[in-house]
């Protein structure tokens, strides 16, 4: 019995000593424009994220329909024909934001991870992040650039002039301890 109740105290102990940080209403934006036509951005402020203070670990996961775009025809475009995204729901990251340390929360780091989207997973490595410290929550954003191509994406002929390959991803976390 005695050793039933050190285990239990051990794992209570051990859940409070990793510190988890969370949000429901991240940003994650991107664009894929091309100059002189109409722009190619969109935006989702409801992306889920948490990082772990002990070791650094992030993760975040957006749906991909929460995506909006100033375009209504453009949006389901992008659903339909690119994302396909009855098919490809979700959109995730999990990384590791290197040499975290949650005694240094205002800095720029660097983070390693992976982006799975439209059921292609591609690595990253040395995503610029900023991160800080605001009432208690910890603050994190950064870009990264990628490609359509990348993801397996193909980009129509009848609009390839008005629609770079190149993406430009944004991101914006402000996470509160759970």
């Amino acid at each position: 019995m005695k050793n039933l109740v050190f285990v239990l105290l051990f794992a209570v102990m051990s859940g409070f000593a990793q510190q988890k940080y969370l949000t429901k209403a991240g940003t994650l934006s991107f664009e894929a424009s091309v100059p002189s036509f109409e722009e190619v951005a969109a935006k989702n402020e409801a992306v889920t994220a948490i990082l772990n203070t002990e070791n650094g670990e992030f993760a975040a996961l957006a749906l991909v329909k929460g995506f909006r775009f100033k375009n209504a025809l453009m949006e389901e475009h992008f659903n339909e024909n690119y994302a396909e995204s009855d098919d490809f729901p979700k959109a995730t990251f999990r990384g590791k934001i290197n040499g975290f340390s949650a005694n240094n929360l205002n800095t720029a780091a660097t983070m390693d991870g992976s982006l799975t989207f439209h059921g292609v997973t591609h690595e990253f490595k040395d995503i610029a992040v900023n991160i800080s410290e605001k009432g208690g929550n910890i603050m994190l954003s950064g870009s990264f650039m990628t490609k359509a191509s990348d993801y397996k994406i193909k980009i129509p002929k009848v609009v390839r002039n008005k629609v770079t390959d190149e993406v430009d991803v944004n991101f914006e976390f402000e996470l509160k301890k759970q």
